[in-house]
C-alpha cells in the first residue's frame, strides 16, 4: 500500500522516455483510459518519438485520444485489437461506458478480433507497424514479445 500511496502520476512521466508503452487491459480501463486527454497526449508524444505503442483487452482504449505526426487519430486506418463486442455480451458486462471494438472502430480503426468456444479463450495479436495491440488477456503475453522485438530492431536501425 505504501507503494501505491507514493506511485507517480500520468502527468509526471515522461513516455517518450521509454521504449514501449504497453497499455494493460480490465474492465476498469474501460472507464478512464479512452477519455483521458493526458494519456492521449502522452502516447502521441512517445509515437512521434518512434516508441512502440500497444496494449491488450481494454488497454487499447487508450489509444484513443492519441495523434500521429500529422494530427491525425492514431488509430484511424491502422489495424488494431482489442475487446471484441461478442465477448463483452458473452461476459454479461455491458454497462461499461467504451468497448473496445465499438470505439475503436468509431474513431476508424480497422479492427480485427477472432472468435472461439467463447470469445474469452480468442488469441488474437494485430501488428501494424510499431502499434501492437492484443484482443484479450490471453494475447499478453505475446505482444509483449512481439513489443519488445520491434522496440529492439528499432534501436539496431
Amino acid at each position: 500500500q505504501q507503494r501505491t500511496r507514493q506511485s507517480r502520476r500520468i502527468d509526471d512521466v515522461d513516455f517518450a522516455a521509454y521504449d514501449i508503452v504497453y497499455l494493460a487491459g480490465g474492465w476498469g480501463a474501460a472507464y478512464d483510459l479512452g477519455q483521458s486527454d493526458v494519456l492521449g497526449a502522452k502516447i502521441s508524444a512517445a509515437w512521434k518519438a518512434g516508441r512502440v505503442v500497444g496494449g491488450v483487452c481494454h488497454g487499447p482504449l487508450g489509444l484513443l485520444k492519441a495523434v500521429d505526426e500529422m494530427g491525425t487519430p492514431l488509430v484511424r486506418g491502422r489495424h488494431v485489437t482489442g475487446v471484441s463486442d461478442k465477448q463483452v455480451r458473452e461476459l454479461g458486462i455491458t454497462v461499461t461506458p467504451m468497448h473496445p471494438e465499438r470505439d475503436l472502430r468509431a474513431a476508424g480503426a480497422l479492427y480485427e478480433g477472432t472468435s472461439a468456444i467463447q470469445d474469452i479463450f480468442a488469441n488474437h495479436v494485430v501488428e501494424d507497424g510499431r502499434l501492437i495491440t492484443g484482443q484479450n488477456q490471453n494475447a499478453a503475453v505475446e505482444v509483449a514479445i512481439r513489443m519488445v522485438r520491434t522496440a529492439k530492431s528499432q534501436r539496431s536501425r
